[in-house]
């Protein structure tokens, strides 16, 4: 028995260009929800920070070894980028603010309510991005994925040396304010 011939379907000439315009404009669409927030997202984050944290009671005197944030990932040279930074830092900031090793002096509410924002503004960045966007960003002049994960090692080292106590927290709370610093310049580079 022959097998039956299947018809081939044919784009016209300018098809491609069309189906990459209509990603580019439902990435748009994407993105422009989040535009309202991309305003206050720093400063709510921080707000939420500060109630979720207090101060201790006594001052803490912050270790040498402590990590600091790399400022080579600002330095982004494309918007969809900027978000890939932006967005990878977040998730590791989720994950590292929900740790069950967090302090039991937070304010477990408060920190619910940041996390939750967290996730909020994490769900929307990755529909923002373009499907190709993460390969895009692995390919790049600086492997920024592998920058974030360092510095986020580094976080995780340093609560493990400084036996997750409530000063070493204090100092990742302190690192966590510089992220949303460094995120709002991220965001703002999305434009």
């Amino acid at each position: 028995m022959a097998a039956t011939a299947t018809p081939h379907t044919r784009l016209r000439p300018g098809a491609p260009l069309l189906l990459l315009l209509l990603t580019a404009l439902a990435t748009a669409l994407a993105c422009h929800h989040l535009r309202p927030r991309r305003a206050t997202f720093a400063w709510d984050s921080l707000q939420l920070l500060q109630a979720m944290a207090p101060s201790l009671p006594q001052p803490c005197h912050h270790h040498h070894h402590a990590p600091f944030f790399p400022d080579t990932l600002l330095h982004t040279s494309h918007p969809q980028q900027a978000a890939a930074t932006a967005l990878h830092i977040l998730q590791h900031l989720f994950a590292t603010l929900s740790s069950p090793s967090a302090p039991q002096h937070w304010d477990a509410q408060a920190r619910h309510r940041l996390l939750n924002h967290l996730q909020y503004y994490i769900h929307h960045l990755e529909q923002c991005l373009p499907p190709n966007a993460m390969l895009s960003y692995r390919r790049g002049p600086r492997n920024l994925m592998l920058t974030i994960n360092k510095y986020f090692r580094d976080i995780q080292d340093f609560l493990h040396t400084h036996n997750h106590s409530a000063c070493a927290w204090d100092h990742v709370r302190l690192e966590a304010r510089i992220c949303f610093q460094q995120v709002d310049i991220l965001i703002r580079q999305m434009k």
